[in-house]
């Protein structure tokens, strides 16, 4: 297939994603609900949804799950593989052929995804949204000494906040500078990898999903695409379930050897509290379910988080001059998405591989 043949599944604006989402759904016959985020519109007005498409028998057995825009812009490699699997007949054929249903999450977060913001409509990132908000909050003391120079009062940080920045990490190590920062912290609404004080709509929307289409299955597999960390155009296998060593095992099993658990202290992610995956133990706990986060690198680490810093800051400075505003805007999509043809054929091609595993593994199950 040529590349740019390939890489007409991908969308330049949420609108447009999700119009193509939606066709290729229809098309390929698939049942398709969509939950929209009523309070809310998109950049250029349009509806927000999340919108949901399944290929198979309602209350298969085994399900494949896919999902997309957990982080807003990561929306646009997101949407682009589901488009593409929904193109892809050889694929839906070995899918039907072994009875796995497969289940498509287009856009977790679509205010995020159309305004370009890794984060939802209250400034939530979804990743750290997803825990018990009956027991006590995760704790991140480290975070409250870095916010002052993470998120300064002029963008970008002046000379100041650089040596107080340089100043903590000769300190503490730049790990754990990483770590204080991106963990996530639920002390500071308007500040960075932020994970709220309650469910937010799309962890509500997510919960509500699995109970109507996965409540049946016995064996789950959740594959949630990412960008932004890594190299660029490698696609990390991320395995965000829980710390039990038969689970692991699995994961390595089906997807490689190069499965890395964030717990173990060797993945590109910081190990964070309350993936959106993690929503398949609490709603499904009748199913075995395998769990991987794909994330695909765009820009050197630092870079993308510098960009998400800016993306913050501006949200705190709604009064930032027109052109400093899509600035800010422009180099966050960036961030999250490169595109071009080599980047986007890359991630088509290591997220089919990643599917076609995951349906061996579930045929063996």
């Amino acid at each position: 297939m040529h590349s740019s043949a390939a890489t007409r599944h991908f969308s330049g604006t949420y609108a447009e994603a999700r119009r193509k989402f939606l066709d290729a759904a229809a098309e390929s016959g698939a049942t398709v609900e969509s939950f929209v985020l009523d309070a809310h519109r998109g950049a250029l007005g349009e509806t927000l949804a999340t919108d949901v498409a399944l290929l198979g028998a309602p209350g298969a057995a085994r399900l494949l799950i896919v999902s997309s825009g957990t982080h807003g812009p990561e929306g646009f490699s997101g949407s682009g593989c589901q488009v593409a699997t929904l193109h892809d007949a050889d694929l839906l054929a070995r899918l039907a052929q072994a009875g796995v249903a497969l289940l498509l999450v287009h856009a977790v977060n679509p205010h995020g995804f159309s305004h370009l913001h890794r984060t939802n409509e209250d400034n939530i990132d979804l990743n750290r949204n997803h825990i018990p908000f009956d027991a006590p909050l995760p704790a991140n003391a480290a975070y409250a000494e870095v916010e002052p120079f993470v998120l300064p009062a002029s963008w970008p940080p002046g000379a100041a906040d650089e040596a107080a920045m340089a100043a903590y990490i000769a300190q503490h190590g730049l790990r754990a500078y990483r770590t204080a920062v991106t963990a996530g912290q639920y002390a500071s609404p308007d500040g960075v990898f932020y994970g709220g004080t309650g469910p937010s709509w799309s962890n509500r929307t997510v919960r509500a999903i699995l109970r109507k289409y996965a409540a049946n299955a016995t064996d789950i597999a959740w594959i949630d695409i990412h960008t932004g960390l890594g190299p660029y155009g490698h696609g990390e296998k991320i395995y965000p379930g829980r710390n039990a060593a038969a689970d692991l095992a699995r994961a390595r099993a089906w997807w490689g050897a190069d499965v890395f658990a964030p717990f173990e202290g060797n993945s590109a992610s910081p190990d964070v509290s309350g993936p959106v995956v993690s929503t398949v133990y609490d709603e499904c706990p009748q199913a075995r379910a395998s769990l991987m986060g794909l994330e695909f690198g765009t820009l050197p680490d630092l870079e993308v988080l510098n960009r998400l810093r800016a993306d913050t800051w501006l949200r705190r400075h709604p009064e930032a001059p027109a052109d400093q505003q899509r600035a800010i805007r422009q180099d966050l999509r960036d961030a999250f998405y490169c595109d071009n043809d080599e980047w986007k054929g890359m991630v088509l091609g290591q997220t089919r591989v990643v599917l076609l595993q995951t349906l061996q593994g579930l045929k063996a199950a």
